[in-house]
């Protein structure tokens, strides 16, 4: 067993930044590189590609990185991880092999399979399944299903001696999990060091994001130039310490580390991945170095006995028109050049027999003198919308002075559907190259309740004496996220004496107050004390 083990993460999305990989494989003396390259969007992109080609639906980028880095990565014997098989694995794989063939390269490729549930839709759609969070029924079409796997079969990949690990849709953090699994031999009833590892993987899972990049203190960090993509050194025991690579641009400190543990987990003391409940309450980040934190607190409760997949489905078309208004009185030019289109619009949809758009909005961005206006509305019909594309340059010439507006276009929704479906009804494998074996996981759940039903949280505090109006960014720092509709919003108090006041001030009723229209549905507060955050 080694002593430790480093994992460096080189991309957040398809289309990360090509200077990374390069740049942990030069200087951040990994052990092992992983990648997300996964997004809801990402899977509903790649099924269309996959239904005019067969050969296609996965991250071709991380085929052309591979091929000028696989001599190195071989050389200096590190292992990759990757959800880049996207909706085709095996045609990921084949690509691979195929570059490493050219190169006269012997590597050993193993891809984790079963996570693809378009072969079972119709089942899945006769069984009555609802959307978890909303309970709307399975939509009668979907371009792509999948099931989130989890860390175990990555595992048994690289117990099989793979040098690289192409998976489909699995949780992020399982790209870390699935490594630190085979090195320490981890099993699945030590929770605690599963639920670490799965932090581990969180704070990487979105490249840059955990070494300064997003930070609310932007101007603390001196340079994105050359940032340093980050890396966890991973102990035996689960703990570890997150830094990047030295000599390079960024910042590693525990306010941004503790900006990207908030980032959609919902709630942290129940963070559900396929392997473990996350406790992540008493989470603690101390700096232990310039540009390193050291981690430690994740616990960790059994797993649900079902997994989380996702479905994208068609959800009709959206049209976007954008202009710019200047000169005085710029913004309520702007606002009543949008009322304008957008009533006339109404008036040809009606005219031409067409139901009223679905969903309209108006976005304006600038001050009195400059405003750029944003302009968008969606409808199940795309032929209601493509008249629209003329009817926009129109305002430029016979409303308000000042304004132009750009000829807008038409593109399809896709939405995202979630849903859970048993374990004990998706089966997970692995090919190594001879044939996939099944990966044998933990199907019987155990999970019982949240850990955040057992945090003392601290007391909220009216202040006493005088007071000063001051911005909630003077207070606290800041993450927010999102899955479909569902939005995850997370504050860390700049100093432990402000929580009390920001459990005050920031209450679950003004948070939906804030964000009407919008908000339509109830709003949750969970604690970290741990990182005094909430």
């Amino acid at each position: 067993m080694k002593d430790s083990v480093r994992i460096g993460c080189y991309g957040a999305m398809w289309g990360d930044t090509a200077m990374s990989a390069p740049q942990l494989l030069k200087g951040g003396k990994v052990d092992y590189l992983v990648c997300d390259y996964l997004a809801e969007l990402t899977l509903a992109i790649m099924a269309s590609q996959k239904m005019k080609n067969p050969e296609a639906g996965f991250a071709t980028d991380f085929v052309k990185t591979m091929g000028a880095l696989l001599p190195e990565i071989l050389s200096k014997k590190v292992k990759v991880v990757v959800n880049a098989g996207g909706l085709n694995v095996e045609a990921c794989r084949k690509a691979l092999l195929k570059v490493a063939e050219a190169k006269k390269l012997q590597v050993k490729v193993g891809a984790v399979l079963g996570d693809d549930l378009i072969s079972t839709v119709s089942e899945i759609q006769e069984g009555g399944t609802k959307e978890m969070f909303t309970g709307a029924p399975f939509p009668p079409m979907v371009v792509s299903a999948n099931a989130y796997l989890g860390a175990f079969p990555i595992a048994q990949a690289l117990r099989e001696g793979c040098d690289i690990v192409v998976t489909g849709r699995v949780v992020d953090s399982a790209l870390v999990l699935g490594p630190l699994i085979h090195e320490f031999g981890w099993g699945a009833d030590e929770l605690d060091k599963l639920s670490q590892g799965t932090l581990a993987g969180h704070l990487v899972e979105c490249g840059a994001q955990g070494t300064g990049g997003l930070f609310t203190d932007w101007q603390a960090v001196e340079s994105w130039v050359n940032i340093g993509f980050p890396i966890v050194d991973v102990l035996p025991s689960g703990e570890f310490t997150l830094t990047k690579p030295p000599g390079t641009d960024g910042l590693v400190c525990p306010a941004a580390a503790a900006e990207q543990l908030l980032y959609e987990i919902h709630d942290p003391g129940a963070y559900h991945v396929p392997d473990v409940a996350c406790d992540w309450t008493q989470v603690n980040i101390e700096q232990v170095a310039p540009d390193a934190v050291r981690v430690t607190g994740a616990r960790g409760q059994p797993p649900t006995d079902t997994y989380k997949c996702i479905a994208t489905h068609p959800s009709g078309f959206k049209f976007v028109c954008m202009g710019t208004v200047i000169g005085h009185d710029a913004r309520g030019k702007a606002q009543r050049i949008a009322h304008t289109l957008l009533t006339r619009w109404r008036q040809l949809l009606k005219t031409a027999g067409h139901d009223d758009f679905s969903d309209s909005r108006i976005e304006l961005i600038g001050g009195d003198m400059e405003v750029t206006l944003r302009l968008s509305v969606k409808h199940l019909n795309r032929k209601a919308l493509e008249p629209l594309v003329r009817e926009c340059a129109t305002a430029s010439v016979s409303m308000a002075q000042g304004g132009m507006i750009a000829p807008g276009t038409v593109s399809p929704v896709v939405s995202a559907f979630c849903f859970l479906r048993k374990k004990t009804e998706v089966s997970a494998s692995v090919d190594c190259g001879d044939g996939p074996k099944t990966s044998p996981v933990r199907t019987e759940g155990g999970f019982v309740d949240s850990a955040s039903k057992r945090v003392q949280a601290v007391e909220a505090a009216a202040p006493s004496g005088p007071t000063a109006r001051t911005k909630l960014r003077h207070l606290c720092w800041a993450r927010s996220g999102d899955k479909g509709d569902a939005a995850n919003i997370g504050l860390i108090a700049r100093r432990r004496e402000f929580l009390p006041f920001l459990r005050h001030a920031v209450t679950t009723e003004r948070v939906r107050m804030f964000f009407q229209p919008d908000c339509k549905g109830h709003v949750e507060r969970f604690d970290l004390p741990g990182i005094a955050a909430m």
